[in-house]
């Protein structure tokens, strides 16, 4: 039947977001989770406190308030190697302009997951009827902007559609599945700020960290349900909440070093009936359970990377992903390294799981970036 291939569509990539049974009973399109580029994905995930290149529409689009020049960037990835499937893949591009009229940046940003081709069955047996394409997409545009010399402030909104079973026509005729299943398609925002003090002491001390530290703030998959079926059984956007910091440990001709951290989590909240809309999850998802359980919602990333040549040329990064066992229970080391030549830019990452035959172990990553000029 066609429900099982929309069942197992969603067991696929419900690991991109968080566990499983989460993933599959909270919300729709995991996959904008998904982290994008190479660069990052090899610090444990992590970047909404450094957002310092084309990629920040993902993590954060206020960083786009303090970067210069136009860049374009592209990634790949055979999602989820462990399940052995050629067709499951994820790809996306970002890209950056800086617009003087505007006294800021524009950005957009595409995300494709493709699912591959999913045979479709009778409902009276195992008995191949049909197959289709699964497909999963967003397109996002974006502008940041400085709201004063050390804040930047970012927005974008974006275009989800996701396709994991054919829309109603020959399959509703015969029964085989409900009429509008399988397919949906909504809208979101993102909204993101990012402070970059000149300055930072540590309050009642004579600890003064100048301007090596940077803090970010992000929202992200802002906006109403998706519907596959009806508005009743309608599912939540992954709503995100990221925050983070950056600390530039090491700054010199030659050699230099950031780390970075994350702490994210889904505010989504539901019961057994239904979620609530995402204005309300924004604040039900913090009610019930103690502090500590709510703490333990909260998923860390954090990573090192090391740059070495004046101009920047190779980089060694190192990461570490960490999930609470009752929330998901991913735990994962992030590997990476990159390449700056001119204008040209390579990184590659991969993920080491800590336990045998997860999805995610030994996730490979492959960006490619151009720096295209401009102020």
């Amino acid at each position: 039947m066609i429900k099982n291939a929309l069942v197992w569509s969603l067991i696929v990539f419900a690991t991109a977001g968080n566990n499983l049974r989460a993933q599959v009973t909270t919300t729709a399109v995991p996959f904008v989770l998904i982290a994008p580029d190479s660069r990052n994905a090899g610090m444990g995930e992590a970047g909404v406190g450094m957002a310092d290149d084309v990629w920040a529409i993902h993590w954060n689009s206020a960083g786009y308030a303090f970067q210069t020049g136009s860049e374009l960037g592209f990634s790949h990835v055979n999602w989820l190697p462990q399940f052995g499937f050629s067709d499951l893949w994820i790809a996306h591009a970002a890209y950056k302009l800086p617009v003087q009229e505007l006294d800021g940046t524009i950005a957009v940003g595409l995300t494709y997951l493709n699912l591959g081709e999913i045979t479709r069955t009778a409902t009276s047996g195992p008995e191949p009827i049909g197959s289709y394409k699964a497909y999963e997409f967003a397109i996002a545009v974006g502008y940041a902007t400085r709201i004063t010399e050390n804040v930047g402030f970012g927005i974008s909104m974006k275009l989800i559609r996701s396709a994991l079973a054919e829309d109603a026509g020959a399959g509703s005729a015969t029964g085989s599945y409900e009429p509008g299943a399988g397919a949906a398609t909504g809208f979101a925002f993102d909204v993101g700020i990012l402070y970059k003090p000149q300055s930072f002491q540590i309050p009642f001390t004579s600890i003064d960290f100048g301007n090596a530290l940077s803090f970010g703030a992000s929202l992200s998959n802002i906006g109403p349900k998706l519907t596959y079926i009806d508005r009743a059984q309608a599912d939540p956007l992954p709503l995100n909440l990221r925050l983070g910091l950056a600390a530039k440990v090491l700054e010199s001709e030659i050699n230099n070093i950031t780390v970075i951290t994350d702490f994210t989590r889904l505010l989504v909240h539901r019961d057994s009936t239904k979620a609530d809309e995402f204005y309300k999850g924004i604040f039900s998802t913090w009610t019930g359970g103690t502090t500590s359980d709510q703490l333990k919602q909260f998923n860390v990333g954090m990573g090192i990377e090391y740059w070495y040549g004046a101009p920047k040329l190779l980089a060694l990064r190192w990461g570490f992903f960490y999930e609470d066992p009752n929330a998901g229970n991913r735990k994962f080391m992030t590997f990476g390294a990159g390449l700056r030549f001119d204008i040209y830019g390579f990184d590659f990452s991969y993920i080491s799981a800590l336990e045998a035959q997860h999805p995610l172990g030994e996730t490979l990553r492959f960006s490619a970036s151009i720096g295209l000029g401009g102020n």
